[in-house]
C-alpha cells in the first residue's frame, strides 16, 4: 500500500497554483510514484540533490514518511542532511510536531486543500519558488513552497557543500495550518 492510499477515497483534487510576483522562478518537482523504502528514495532522480529545488521537494517527500514510519522518514531526512545529520532537538521538534497533525507535510502537494483532507493530486507535485532574496549568503539558498492550508509560502534553508550537492539546512515547514475539513468542527 502506497504512501497515500488510505486516504484517496477515489476523489480527484484540482491541482493547486501558488501565487508567484514577476521575475521569481518557481519549478516544479514531479514525482511520478512515491517510493515504499529507503533504497527507492534515493534512487529517485531528485535524490542526487543536483539543485536546491529538488532537495527542498525531497524535504516534504520525506517529512510525509513520519506518522507511518517515524524511522524511515528520519533516515530519508539524514540523508537530504548530508553530512550535518539531525540533532537531538530537530528530532524531537518533529516528533513534537507530529503529535496530532500527520496533514502538514502532504498540504505542500499540489491539489492538497483543506476540502479533500491534504489529498495531493497525481502525478505528485510539489511547487518550489525562489525570489530576489533567496541567494543573499554564499553557499545557501532559501526557497518558499505553499501548504494549501496557509496563506502564506514557508521556508527551507538549504547549504552548498564541496561535493556540489545541495542539502537540507533548515526547515520551516510544519507550522501550523487549517485543520482538513473532515475533522474541523467549523468548517
Amino acid at each position: 500500500m502506497g504512501l497515500f492510499d488510505k486516504l484517496n477515497n477515489g476523489a480527484s483534487a484540482p491541482q493547486g497554483t501558488p501565487a508567484g510576483s514577476a521575475g521569481n522562478r518557481t519549478e516544479s518537482v514531479v514525482f511520478s510514484r512515491l517510493p515504499d523504502t529507503f533504497e527507492e528514495f534515493k534512487s529517485l532522480p531528485q535524490a542526487a540533490l543536483a539543485t536546491p529545488f529538488d532537495t527542498a521537494a525531497l524535504t516534504v517527500l520525506a517529512l510525509c514518511f513520519y506518522p507511518e514510519n517515524a524511522a524511515l522518514s528520519l533516515e530519508m531526512l539524514n540523508y537530504i542532511k548530508g553530512p550535518k545529520p539531525l540533532s537531538e532537538y530537530e528530532k524531537q521538534f518533529i516528533r513534537d510536531r507530529f503529535a496530532d497533525k500527520d496533514y502538514v507535510p502532504r498540504s505542500y502537494f499540489s491539489g492538497a486543500v483543506p476540502a479533500n483532507d491534504y489529498l495531493p493530486a497525481e502525478p505528485y507535485t510539489i511547487r518550489v519558488s525562489e525570489n530576489p532574496y533567496s541567494y543573499q549568503d554564499a553557499g545557501y539558498a532559501k526557497l518558499y513552497l505553499q501548504s494549501g492550508g496557509a496563506d502564506t509560502p514557508r521556508a527551507v534553508q538549504l547549504r552548498q557543500a564541496k561535493d556540489g550537492k545541495w542539502y537540507l539546512w533548515d526547515q520551516f515547514l510544519l507550522a501550523d495550518i487549517r485543520r482538513p475539513e473532515s475533522s474541523n468542527p467549523w468548517a
